[in-house]
């Protein structure tokens, strides 16, 4: 197999030739059909998620084929098409999974930070952490929904029955999540980095209400903002834009210091939460809500050995909506 290796934090990935690998007890090999390029990939790849598991095989976005089953493993079948999310594997025994937040394991393995990931021809993956993806659709269209699209849905569900939804950093997550919202009726307000018009055109030509910059107050009080861009001084911005009893929702793994606010900003109510990873049923829920809402992405393909390119682009906001890797 053939894989782009992190061997240090802040430094560029080297396509390397590896074994082939074998699956283990309750374990599937998958051969990799595409693979998104996340934000989250940047702060693993610059160091600012701590200890990763090193040399490591970023990616958690990934679509492929079922090509070996390990021990013990039944389901999915060989030759079904799976898509494999960030939240890798589960203990099943602390509290946590046993209330139902596996997305709060003590014991997690994340794919492409503590587990190989999808920047590869072939991954390895828990077969209980593979979802079934049918065969309608693109590999390359269905990658970004592998991450983007589930903690944007995860993000989306803890905002509540939000009518008037503001979504901070129109990338990835965003430009789906503003699919699914409008679908549900819900009015969406895009806020974007000042003169970044061609990102509010986009937030625009998907529906959205009102575009503007970070900055600006949108032309109503938002029931709810979601923060997608991993800037701490954009949560002062929202708990100001959000009417009494609004939530701001911070969607990132990581985010830069919050700056400190007034407390009459947050007071009336208002409520500051934040996201953490995924669950299996967040999984089977969003892929039913992304089919009835025909969600479609924006992609821009980099063949597997130029994911640095992808990479640097993605922390130049060189494109709209995802990166997608294809080996």
């Amino acid at each position: 197999m053939r894989a782009m290796v992190l061997r240090r934090t802040g430094e560029p990935l080297a396509m390397t030739e590896l074994p082939d690998r074998a699956p283990g007890p309750g374990e599937i090999r998958v051969a990799v059909a595409a693979c998104g390029v996340c934000r989250t990939d940047l702060h693993v790849v610059d160091g600012d998620l701590p200890d990763p598991v090193l040399p490591i095989v970023p990616g958690h976005e990934i679509v492929g084929r079922v090509e070996a089953l390990g021990p013990g493993v039944a389901d999915p079948a060989v030759g079904q098409r799976v898509g494999i999310p960030w939240l890798g594997h589960t203990c099943g025994v602390c509290d946590y999974c046993r209330r139902g937040q596996e997305n709060l394991c003590d014991a997690p393995l994340f794919t492409g930070y503590t587990r190989d990931g999808g920047f590869a021809t072939h991954a390895i993956a828990d077969a209980r952490y593979a979802f079934p993806l049918g065969e309608d659709g693109d590999d390359v269209a269905l990658a970004p929904l592998l991450c983007a699209g589930l903690i944007g849905w995860r993000s989306l569900v803890m905002a509540g029955e939000a009518r008037t939804l503001g979504l901070y950093g129109f990338g990835a997550a965003a430009h789906i999540v503003a699919q699914v919202a409008r679908w549900q009726g819900r009015s969406v307000f895009a806020f974007t980095r000042a003169g970044d018009a061609r990102s509010q055109d986009f937030a625009r030509s998907l529906g959205a209400a009102w575009a503007g910059a970070s900055e600006d107050a949108p032309p109503e009080p938002l029931d709810a903002a979601i923060i997608y861009a991993p800037v701490g001084s954009l949560v002062p911005l929202a708990l100001r834009a959000v009417r009494k009893g609004g939530r701001v929702v911070c969607a990132g793994i990581h985010m830069t210091d919050i700056p400190s606010f007034p407390y009459r900003w947050l007071w009336e109510e208002r409520q500051i939460l934040s996201v953490a990873n995924l669950t299996r049923q967040d999984g089977t829920d969003f892929l039913r809500a992304a089919s009835a809402a025909r969600v479609t992405t924006q992609t821009t393909r980099y063949p597997l050995a130029r994911a640095n390119e992808a990479l640097a682009d993605l922390r130049a906001g060189r494109f709209d909506g995802a990166a997608v890797l294809v080996p």
